[in-house]
């Protein structure tokens, strides 16, 4: 059993958003009913759509007129609630944006806490998780990951349980590079590996998530005698064969520079919309320790200067990143967002930390089979 991570009085930070859970004081968690697994590693695993006839009831829902159906509405956030933090303040609280269900609006380009020059190059690993809590659709951020079994997927936690309801997503899919529509395929979770104090306690110290995919599959337009539009299933193969994984690094030190990816799309605190989440954006920094007892948040990693909104959750944290190319490691996924100034929009992201914890459900993960 690995001994508890250390907690530290200020925290690594990322980011939230798009989650169904709101309000600055959290709600206690509500641990699912089994069948789930734990490791005495503290991994817990649970499943989603496991047999192939519920993977296939899952891609039934999800037909293209369905995806881009939810990727033209607004983000919902029933609940949610805005929260500042005077100036000088020693321990910030983030503002949790809820599950987005993506948003309309004009983008402003990248978000960049960089100096200007050629536009980093998104790993074509990146993409959206489409889903459901108590019957509502969200949305997601997320990136497919390297894995013994090709096909796994890593995202904020919150994007794949619900604590409130002590239950995992429904109809859980994972799209890569949604630009492109859906010629990468859609990919149908299976299971989802977590660190069993976000499940049981709502810890966003563990606000991380591997989830396996079955086999990736794509819609082909037909049409009907009556020359109605019908559509057929091709298959793709597995994630990683189709579009590569990520390496996953942990147990790094603060300071490095790092890039988060994500498609924001939700409002401002002010109500302004500068993103549509139509397309990748990036943000960039050095990272620092921040905590939130708000969120049980004392060991996460923040960057400043990142105006992410809601459906930016869970997209990838890259650090050795290499910006001509796209090519990095995997060092933690959008949780938090937080509005360090009191002047109505979002300025920094936060991640829970990388620890050995995280190491250890990745591996767990990785070698879970896929069918």
């Amino acid at each position: 059993m690995f001994p508890r991570a250390r907690r530290f009085l200020a925290v690594l930070s990322g980011l939230a958003a798009a989650c169904a859970l709101a309000a600055a004081t959290f709600p206690a968690a509500a641990l699912a009913t089994p069948p789930y697994e734990v490791t005495e590693e503290k991994v817990f695993t649970i499943g989603l759509a496991k047999t192939a006839a519920e993977a296939a009831k899952v891609a039934d829902y999800w037909r293209p007129d369905r995806i881009k159906q939810a990727e033209e509405q607004s983000p919902a956030s029933p609940g949610s609630k805005i929260v500042t933090t005077p100036s000088g303040s020693a321990t910030p609280k983030p503002s949790l944006a809820e599950a987005g269900a993506a948003g309309t609006a004009q983008t402003t380009g990248a978000t960049q806490a960089q100096t200007a020059g050629t536009a980093p190059v998104a790993p074509k690993t990146i993409g959206k998780v489409f889903f459901k809590f108590n019957s509502k659709e969200y949305w997601c951020s997320a990136t497919s990951v390297s894995a013994k079994n090709r096909s796994l997927v890593a995202t904020a936690a919150h994007c794949a349980y619900d604590v409130r309801r002590g239950e995992p997503a429904q109809y859980w899919i994972f799209v890569p590079n949604p630009e492109s529509g859906i010629a990468n395929g859609i990919y149908v979770g299976r299971s989802i590996s977590m660190h069993e104090d976000f499940p049981g306690k709502g810890d966003y110290d563990y606000d991380y998530a591997f989830v396996t995919v079955h086999k990736g599959f794509t819609w082909v337009a037909d049409k009907d005698a009556k020359g109605a539009v019908t559509y057929r299933k091709v298959e793709v193969g597995r994630l990683q064969d189709k579009v590569g994984g990520l390496k996953v690094d942990t147990q790094r030190r603060t300071g490095n520079p790092t890039y988060a990816f994500g498609y924001p799309s939700g409002p401002q605190p002010d109500g302004s919309r500068p993103f549509n989440g139509r397309s990748v954006q990036v943000c960039s920094g050095t990272t620092s320790l921040t905590r939130s007892p708000s969120y049980q948040l004392n060991l996460g990693l923040l960057i400043n200067n990142c105006t992410f909104t809601a459906g930016a959750s869970g997209g990838p944290w890259l650090i050795d990143y290499n910006p001509a190319t796209g090519e990095g490691f995997l060092n933690g996924v959008n949780s938090l967002s937080w509005n360090l100034k009191p002047d109505g929009k979002y300025d920094a992201i936060s991640s829970g930390y990388f620890s050995v914890y995280a190491l250890a459900t990745y591996r767990h993960a990785e070698k879970l089979p896929i069918s």
